[in-house]
């Protein structure tokens, strides 16, 4: 068997050494030509870790031969590429039948719609599915015992991607038909990370990490279970458990995003001083314009939304939810 990974981030170059075992042949290719030079060159990066990678994987800055015949691609790009990656294999001549697995994490601006529908849109015909979870990409190159979940409209589709990128002892994944609930929960729970690791600056205890946590997680259901989400999936890898990872973890960028504007710094300068993609960004512009155009209420996301993008005092900001009008817990999954 054949595994293409599209884009060698922090996340694609992981995935890569990851699953090198699990097939005869492994392409990984890059849109930044620096680091596909190394990797040719030297086979191993320091960026964003320290990686060796077997010599049977081949990296290759011509997208046409990452993919011919490949049986699973897997594509590792940020949610702004993706569309434009899209058409990028369609030119490169993927094939319907080929199974094109999405990673990334977030919702396309301006158009709020999520990856799948993206990738429907350029590539109507493909087989797909969508990896999502508590899956920080440190801990899995440390071979750390990890699960997520893998989804797909089609259940032999999951199947198969279950299949072929489980990997013993370290790398375990479940199957999911609800395309929506996986995409959403691993994508807004990113905006919730953001708060999280403010408070952790902040020191404001356990007990806001705990309530945080809860209200985050309603304001996800709330706004999944809109769009059409089984509500059990939010309560599985993609929604509970990669919130909880998430929000958790100083490995999290978006984590890391919060605790630097807790720490007065400006969100410009924090996300050139990461050197990666923190989607948590703007994914709080796009869920705050998804909920007002559900008439649905997510006060942690907008108050990141005013903390990333406006001049207010972020403190004063989140302090401000606990004085919003009080209202009874029956209220979780209600607009």
């Amino acid at each position: 068997m054949k595994i293409a990974v599209i884009g060698l981030g922090c996340w694609g170059i992981v995935l890569t050494k990851l699953l090198t075992d699990n097939f005869d042949v492994v392409y990984g290719w890059s849109r930044r030509e620096d680091l596909n030079e190394t990797l040719l060159k030297e086979g191993k990066t320091t960026i964003p870790f320290e990686i060796q990678l077997d010599k049977k994987v081949k990296i290759t800055s011509d997208l046409k031969e990452t993919i011919k015949d490949a049986d699973i691609i897997l594509l590792v790009v940020s949610t702004s590429a993706i569309r434009s990656v899209c058409k990028q294999l369609k030119e490169s001549g993927i094939k319907d039948e080929q199974i094109l697995v999405n990673t990334s994490k977030g919702l396309e601006l301006p158009s709020l719609k999520r990856m799948s529908e993206v990738i429907k849109d350029e590539l109507p015909n493909q087989k797909f599915a969508v990896l999502s979870g508590p899956t920080l990409a440190k801990e899995v190159l440390m071979g750390y015992p990890t699960a997520a979940s893998v989804a797909s409209y089609d259940i032999e589709t999951a199947k198969k991607v279950q299949k072929a990128l489980t990997v013993k002892n370290k790398f375990r994944l479940y199957t999911n038909t609800d395309m929506v609930g996986v995409e959403l929960g691993g994508s807004l729970k990113n905006v919730i990370a953001i708060a999280a690791g403010f408070l952790d600056e902040m020191d404001f205890g356990d007990n806001s990490k705990g309530a945080l946590l809860a209200r985050g997680m309603a304001e996800i259901a709330r706004v999944a279970i809109e769009l059409g989400a089984n509500p059990s999936t939010m309560w599985g890898l993609s929604g509970m458990g990669d919130l909880i990872a998430t929000c958790s973890s100083h490995l999290s960028r978006n984590n890391t995003v919060g605790r630097m504007l807790a720490q007065g710094k400006k969100i410009d300068d924090i996300l050139k001083s990461l050197g990666s993609v923190a989607e948590g960004v703007k994914t709080s512009k796009a869920v705050c314009e998804l909920a007002e155009k559900l008439n649905i209420e997510t006060p942690i996301s907008n108050a990141i939304y005013r903390a990333v993008y406006s001049k207010e005092n972020s403190k004063e900001i989140f302090l401000s939810l606990m004085n919003r009008e009080l209202k009874g817990e029956e209220e979780f999954i209600k607009k």
